[in-house]
């Protein structure tokens, strides 16, 4: 295998550690306790915790450059028959993970089955199903040479799509953007996300177009670094694309505004342009220099799991709903095992709830980095 075959460390160590924050912000100790970097941008704008879905959308594409000659050289029933398994295999999980733990606590007390008239059909998981099969057909059937035409057609095709159906000058707003019908349309409000105060749905069908983009230019960026050996010219320029993307993104967001919530084109190629930084940085210390410690272990272990990890993660949350007790008379306060160590150990930690918000976070990356490593300890890998 030449040098430029062998997989990369450097995605390893991406994949894994976006993995890691994918943890950490989802499980903070309050979500009324978050440092403003920590929390999502209200609707246009781009925070740190905005960029870490992306990364992880833009490392399944780098996944995507060393599996995909062998998927490519498949027959086609063995070709139709992996990739619509991984696809409804990752929705389902998805659906499952909504789903979970399927009972509730009824207002009488008492365990009941969970409302399945209301249940949410998008999500991360199903998002990332979508995409990765989206984009593997595109490379299937299109070829290498079709990938940046492709991405072009469907960022510049969602901004017709909004600028056509949005509403007539705000047709980037919660109800003037075009998917928030569709959505609406298709899958019933009902089955909708609503951490907007209506029925949206931030992971929905149309706002899918652009994060097959963004698994595209990851797949085309992994493929580059997978062809070229490490090399000081390979580390500049990924910087120059990246600087190029950044550059692209600014001049969009003056007609598309950036915003994480409806997927804009211009949020592709920021986070994109700011994923293809970090990647050249980890190429740098990793491969070319050698470098190496616990940080990286940590993520390399997340990584070899990444999609069982950040199952449990989502999972033993919900499950932990269903162990809760009150404490107080007259206006009980109901607790589980996770908000009460979250308020009466983390807390406490410093004056401001925020700090013990995030160590409960960090405690819960560690865990399931312990999880992670147990795991490989055991080479036991499972894979989706």
């Amino acid at each position: 295998m030449t040098p430029g075959a062998q997989r990369s460390r450097a995605l390893d160590v991406l994949r894994g550690a976006t993995v890691a924050l994918m943890i950490g912000v989802n499980n903070p100790g309050s979500w009324n306790h978050l440092y403003p970097p920590l929390a999502h941008a209200q609707w246009h704008g781009c925070t740190p915790t905005d960029l870490v879905f992306p990364f992880f959308l833009f490392a399944v594409g780098n996944a995507m450059a060393f599996t995909m000659p062998a998927l490519s050289a498949a027959a086609p029933a063995a070709f139709w028959a992996k990739v619509l398994r991984r696809t409804l295999l990752i929705f389902a999980l998805g659906l499952l993970l909504n789903a979970a733990p399927f009972v509730r606590w009824q207002p009488d007390g008492s365990l009941g089955w969970r409302d399945w008239e209301q249940l949410r059909v998008m999500g991360v998981l199903q998002r990332i199903a979508l995409a990765w099969c989206a984009a593997t057909l595109i490379v299937r059937f299109g070829g290498p040479r079709i990938v940046l035409p492709a991405v072009a057609a469907l960022l510049l095709g969602y901004w017709a799509l909004c600028v056509a159906f949005g509403a007539p000058g705000d047709p980037y707003s919660l109800e003037g953007w075009f998917g928030t019908a569709l959505d609406r349309a298709l899958l019933g409000p009902q089955h909708l996300y609503r951490g907007e105060g209506v029925p949206f749905d931030p992971e929905g069908l149309a706002s899918t177009l652009p994060a097959i983009a963004q698994v595209l230019l990851g797949y085309w960026v992994g493929a580059r670094v997978k062809a070229e050996p490490p090399s000081h010219g390979a580390v500049a320029r990924l910087f120059t694309l990246a600087a190029g993307l950044l550059v692209l993104a600014y001049l969009w967001q003056l007609a598309m505004p950036i915003n994480k919530k409806i997927w804009t084109s211009s949020y592709v190629l920021l986070t994109t342009g700011l994923a293809v930084v970090l990647l050249a940085l980890l190429v740098q210390a990793l491969d070319l220099q050698r470098r190496d410690g616990a940080w990286v272990r940590f993520c390399e272990v997340h990584g070899r799991n990444a999609l069982f990890v950040y199952v449990m993660s989502g999972l033993i949350p919900r499950l932990d709903g269903l162990l809760r007790w009150a404490s107080g008379a007259e206006q009980p306060r109901w607790w589980t095992p996770m908000s009460w160590t979250a308020k009466n150990v983390f807390e406490p930690i410093a004056p401001d709830p925020r700090f013990g918000s995030l160590l409960f976070a960090l405690a819960n990356v560690a865990a399931y980095g312990a999880l992670a490593w147990w795991l490989d300890r055991r080479r036991i890998y499972i894979r989706v």
